[in-house]
């Protein structure tokens, strides 16, 4: 019997192997569009299914896996929150790209601590030009959803304007009240439940709600400027700030100021797909790496440093993935999953990542049959692209690592995700 049960196990997983090829292979809805795949039991080292895995695909959101990894490699515990000079009753400080100066959804003070307790005279240095609002191969036309907030050196208020509505209440609330003089209603506007519209060019908000009953809560991406960073912080501090010329002071002699862990920001950006977060945190890398918010730098350093043992070289030109310009190979994403695994703690893996039928982007997809998921992975979805790409948890214990795309499909995504869920429930059963 001892020597039947393996030869029996080896059977059962070679047709469990065949079931999976057949299913993606030869599905109807997979060949409405332009499919990858690859699994692997990194146990064994071995493929056990790879189809278009060498062919380059628009990641999406998957992209952010590669921000991830590193920040991860770069940054250490804490971000830079911000760089600063002192001369005698002068402080002098400028920005480092840290996204959580009064973003909404963390509640570190370091900076405000900081600039709050000295009696120093404060000076901002004006590097906003050092990081482009919006990166290559963005739409134009992102400027008014909550997935497009601009990309700066110092970002404030996470860039955006938050609106909030309870219902039975008349009015919506706002943060931060700054703009309260740019916002204003229009009843011309159309009469969905609400629209709240903002000029392209300028912060100049119209809104129309349309319920009592209505409740929502929806971000605006303002336009990002050095002025109008320099006047938020003196509205919130209650003190003059000089603005002067960052080639005064770059090449001075400086100190950084720890800020916001690190921790934080990974969990927010990969469960939720946070494409602001993932943007700074690549300004972020940049500055430590180089001193300087080079974002194009820092990708290049961090393919030739960190990975450049991948299978096919990365064509990667921003931090979220919102770029179509974007292309990486389903190979090497499993490459930097195996990498991921290798130098990351498990429990910060599975704190970080949307975890099936629980967490951020995939909490109503990939459910188990008990409380554990089987699935950890990350999302990636543009207009004719959706991927997903993690781990799979199967019964028998094992983990495996797989990288799905899709690109170029003419369906709803939906149809995309229950036939993914159909593949990968039965790898987690059977496997």
């Amino acid at each position: 019997m001892k020597k039947i049960l393996p030869v029996l196990f080896v059977l059962f997983t070679a047709c469990t192997v065949q079931k999976v090829k057949k299913s993606v292979r030869d599905s109807e809805v997979f060949n409405q569009g332009f499919t990858g795949f690859m699994l692997v039991d990194p146990a064994k080292d071995k493929v056990l299914y790879a189809l278009n895995e060498d062919k380059y695909f628009t990641p999406a959101s998957n992209t952010k896996m590669f921000t991830f990894y590193a920040a991860y490699k770069v940054l250490g515990d804490q971000v830079n929150a911000l760089d600063y000079a002192e001369s005698g009753d002068s402080l002098v400080f400028w920005g480092t790209g840290d996204p959580s100066l009064m973003h909404p959804d963390f509640e570190d003070r370091s900076v405000l601590n900081f600039l709050e307790n000295t009696e120093k005279q404060l000076f901002m240095a004006d590097n906003f030009d050092e990081v482009q609002a919006y990166a290559s191969g963005w739409s134009w036309n992102w400027f008014n959803y909550y997935y497009g907030p601009e990309r700066s050196s110092m970002p404030i208020y996470g860039n955006i304007i938050r609106f909030t509505k309870e219902k039975q209440t008349e009015n919506f609330s706002y943060s931060p009240r700054f703009f309260a003089n740019q916002i204003k209603e229009d009843l011309g506007l159309p009469a969905r439940e609400y629209s709240i519209l903002r000029d392209k060019n300028t912060n100049d908000f119209r809104y129309h709600l349309v319920g009592e009953e209505l409740s929502f809560e929806t971000d605006k991406p303002f336009v990002t400027s050095s002025q109008l960073a320099r006047e938020m912080l003196e509205d919130t501090l209650g003190r003059e700030i000089t603005m002067i010329n960052y080639d005064k002071v770059k090449n001075r002699t400086h100190q950084k100021l720890k800020g916001i862990a690190t921790d934080s920001l990974y969990r927010q950006m990969l469960t939720i797909s946070d494409n602001f977060l993932a943007e700074q945190l690549m300004v972020l890398v940049a500055d430590e790496l180089f001193d300087s918010l080079d974002v194009r730098g820092a990708i290049d350093h961090v393919k030739e440093h960190y990975l450049a043992d991948l299978p096919d070289e990365p064509q990667w030109v921003d931090g979220s993935g919102l770029s179509a310009q974007n292309k990486f190979t389903p190979r090497s994403i499993i490459k930097l999953l195996e990498k991921i695994k290798a130098e990351v703690p498990e429990e910060k893996i599975y704190a970080y990542f949307p975890a099936g039928g629980k967490s951020g982007t995939i909490r109503s997809w990939y459910k188990s049959d008990d409380e554990n998921p089987y699935v950890y992975a990350k999302t990636g979805t543009l207009s004719g692209v959706h991927c997903l790409s993690g781990y799979l948890l199967t019964k028998s214990g094992k983990t495996l690592h797989f990288s799905f795309m899709h690109n170029n499909y003419v369906i709803s995504s939906n149809e995309l995700k229950k036939e993914m869920e159909k593949v990968l429930y039965q790898i987690h059963l059977k496997y």
